[in-house]
């Protein structure tokens, strides 16, 4: 491949030529942005091909991690980086006058996920690849995304994520690794053979499509693994083809799909265990290419189920061992509980995945039968540890109260479980899974979220990374505990005047996306304020903008009241079925339209909401942020890690103690942070005592009475019954995530920001000091921390 610009040039030329019969200056710009795909994608494939065969030949064990959603954002500019090619691309581009940026911007989004979840798998792959260790990621390739947001009169729309539209060069089809998965049928004894067999099972073809994952600064490129959905070769007899290929379609059409009907439901269950099938399939396949059997199967693989999704891997191992290579039961359940590991990502009840038991039983016959002996060997393994303590097997149970339930499975099958701050490990092992803590001791341990500080630092913010380079060297990149020496310069006037030129920069690129998206003029000088993330009642996006009405109501009564200026910034999306986060976004644009044009106030307060957040929206919103909106109910949020991002890029926490908050305030010291609100214990003590009252806040507090009033008075919607629900959420609900008891401490935080903003040069000092200790939250702590406590990997030889 190319060295130089003058060889990039020459195998550019030729490319366009051989594809499409035309010259450079004849070709189209999207035949341009493919070919220099391409070349990338080739580029990374010799060193794809020598990880793989150096895997094999030193009989290397391998971390597979099944994931749901990979949220990899655009791989254009992250491959050409890791790989150290950008300049010599950039140039050589440029030389035949194209603008590199300009084919950047033809790049979509992979729809492949949709918030933390899906980006953390994303940053963890990266960091697998660019310390050298051999990773395998497993996912499905979803025809459309989650969905585009669009923003009309207010609203969310939710149109087709079609992100194909240009194909994706980064994937290879590998029809040589496509297996059938069974569906449906029925399970039968087989006498003669003395084994349970799936028979008439409707069948659905698995063909994967492999996407190289670039490491930076060394040779190693792992694979991320997109399992498609065709029909199979032997299609059912009972069903018309169309209908068949319909549902066969559907399985890997959309991410996450409406699970509020039946069928909904069914459709979700189909896809998890068609890519935990495929997956597996493949997995064993590659393990018997190198090994005679799977006995040391454990040794050579560790599988990483990323929360509840991925669980049906314990049964469908366990089903694969004993169908088809005739292990005894005790013999593969050994295998398979030293095999996994699960990574639990939340104690909200609603999203530790329970499936109906009749439905389970009726889509996958023979994992259900598996699972009830699991059940059923669990239950008796509990009754001895707790000496038979029947309300504690009651509260343990994998089937009950006529449902399966996911994360219970998940831990019994698991020789690892861990949460991913410790916060939220703490309230695992002390609260929510109490239990199983007693019943297992040792299996809990924390991991830490993180992120690749290459692409959401280095990559994303370019003007940062020169000024950190200056200041002190670039071993950060490969080391990011190096940040840490940016600390001494704390106090430097001159390395603080330039950060706060860096930001000044920054919130210049994103004013013009806000004005030219928007049409609203943001005022550069004005603090920006940010909060993004998926939109949920415990996220509190509502406690912000209550926040924000409440500064407006009280500019507009009095006049000698002004504030700093103040740009408040959201992106969220809010699942399809989720009215109550819809209503959310439609009172935030509300708020905006009334306070952005009110010529008494708009000078000092913007409210801006930025459609369709995504990967590729946050590499210009977070390196412009001043204020790092983290205010979650504390308990609520799992870890974050947009905290992260937005702590690495120089902005200012103002958070509750929830999640990694509580890591990050205590690295950064509450001098660089502003904290607010109730504790766990706090809201712990209110549940107990059963003693909050939201109506006391209501009318004890005029400022609260006034802004729940103005959802139902008019003031931001024609219609008195537009944001009603809203109203009842906090009023009729009781607050169930206390936005009333924190709203008197998130005032005073507020002001704190607008005090501390004032004074330029110690903002600075604080904005330096979060960048100097986020080398802790990259994504290559986190899995040196996974590899040595969890996978017990070795590098590959050829990095």
């Amino acid at each position: 491949m190319f060295k130089t610009k003058e060889e990039f040039k020459y195998e550019f030329s030729k490319r366009i030529i051989e594809t499409y019969g035309r010259t450079v200056e004849e070709s189209h710009i999207t035949e341009k942005f493919m070919i220099l795909e391409n070349m990338v994608r080739d580029y990374a494939s010799v060193n794809w091909a020598m990880t793989k065969m150096s895997v094999q030949q030193h009989e290397q064990k391998q971390v597979h991690y099944f994931s749901m959603e990979f949220l990899m954002g655009r791989l254009l500019v992250n491959n050409m980086m890791n790989l150290g090619i950008y300049d010599i691309a950039k140039e050589g581009l440029a030389d035949y006058g194209i603008n590199i940026h300009e084919l950047e911007e033809l790049e979509s989004d992979a729809g492949l996920g949709n918030g933390g979840l899906g980006r953390l798998a994303a940053c963890f792959m990266d960091s697998l690849a660019s310390l050298s260790y051999p990773a395998f990621g497993h996912t499905i390739r979803y025809t459309y995304g989650f969905f585009e947001q669009k923003i009309e009169d207010g609203y969310q729309v939710e149109v087709p994520d079609q992100w194909l539209r240009l194909g994706n060069a980064w994937e290879v089809r590998k029809p040589k690794h496509q297996c059938d998965v069974k569906f449906f049928g029925h399970v039968v004894w087989n006498g003669d053979k003395q084994k349970w067999e799936h028979v008439d099972a409707e069948l659905v073809r698995a063909v994967p499509y492999d996407v190289p994952i670039v490491g930076a600064d060394t040779k190693v490129t792992n694979t991320l693994r997109l399992w498609k959905s065709e029909p199979a070769d032997d299609i059912p007899r009972n069903k018309d083809f169309r209908q068949y290929t319909q549902e066969v379609n559907d399985i890997t059409q959309t991410l996450y799909p409406d699970d509020s009907t039946p069928a909904g439901k069914m459709l979700r269950l189909k896809q998890q265990y068609f890519f935990v099938a495929a997956g597996l399939n493949s997995i064993v396949r590659a393990h018997l290419r190198v090994y005679p059997d799977l006995h040391n199967f454990a040794d050579k693989n560790v599988i990483q189920l990323n929360d509840t999704h991925p669980v049906l891997v314990i049964p469908e191992l366990m089903r694969i061992l004993i169908d088809d290579y005739e292990f005894e039961w005790d013999e593969a359940w050994d295998i398979v509980t030293h095999t996994c590991a699960y990574t639990n990502h939340t104690i909200l009840a609603e999203a530790l995945e329970k499936w109906p038991i009749e439905m389970m039983k009726n889509l996958l016959p023979r994992i259900y039968q598996i699972i009830e002996e699991i059940h059923r060997r669990f239950i008796g393994y509990v009754k001895i540890a707790s000496n038979g303590d029947e309300q504690l097997l009651n509260r343990v149970m994998i089937l009950r109260d006529g449902q399966v339930h996911m994360a219970r499975l998940a831990i019994a099958g698991s020789f690892s479980v861990n949460g991913v701050a410790a916060l939220h490990t703490d309230i695992l092992k002390n609260r929510e899974m109490q239990d199983f803590d007693r019943i297992f001791p040792g299996k809990f341990n924390n991991k830490t979220n993180g992120v690749t500080h290459r692409r959401w630092l280095a990559y994303c913010n370019p003007q940062l990374a020169d000024l950190l380079h200056e200041a002190i060297g670039d071993s950060w990149i490969k080391h990011p505990d190096d940040l840490e020496k940016l600390k001494k310069f704390a106090d430097d006037s001159i390395i603080r005047s330039k950060f706060l030129n860096v930001k000044y920069q920054r919130k210049e690129d994103l004013a013009r996306y806000i004005k030219e998206h928007n049409g609203i003029e943001v005022d550069v000088n004005s603090i920006f304020d940010i909060q993004v993330k998926r939109l949920h009642a415990y996220k509190r996006q509502l406690l912000n903008i209550m926040h924000v009405i409440y500064l407006y109501q009280r500019m507009k009564e009095d006049p000698s009241f002004r504030i700093y200026p103040h740009t408040y910034i959201f992106g969220a999306k809010a699942a399809p079925s989720y009215y109550f986060a819809k209503k959310v976004i439609k009172l935030i644009n509300a708020v905006a339209d009334v306070v952005n044009n009110d010529p008494v106030t708009n000078q000092y307060l913007k409210v801006v909401f930025i459609e369709n957040y995504g990967v590729t929206i946050a590499e210009h919103i977070i390196p412009a942020a001043d204020v790092s909106e983290q205010i979650s109910t504390a308990g609520k949020e799992a870890s974050g890690t947009s905290n992260m991002k937005f702590m690495m890029n120089g902005a200012v926490t103002l958070g509750t103690l929830d999640g990694a908050n509580v890591e990050i305030a205590e690295r950064v010291g509450d001098e660089n942070c502003v904290i607010f609100g109730m504790k766990v214990e706090d809201i712990n003590k209110l549940k107990a005592d059963n003693s909050y009252h939201a109506w006391d806040y209501y009318n004890n507090d005029f400022r609260i009475k006034k802004v729940v009033d103005s959802l139902t008075d008019g003031t931001f919607a024609s219609s008195r019954e537009e944001f009603k629900l809203i109203f009842d959420e906090l009023m009729s609900h009781n607050d169930e995530y206390y936005l009333l008891a924190d709203f008197d401490s998130y005032v005073k935080a507020q002001e704190k920001i607008n005090e501390l903003y004032k004074d330029r040069d110690n903002w600075a000092k604080m904005c330096i000091m979060n960048i100097a200790m986020s080398g802790y939250f990259s994504s290559d702590r986190t899995i040196e921390d996974y590899v040595k406590d969890i996978w017990h990997l070795e590098r590959v030889a050829n990095k």
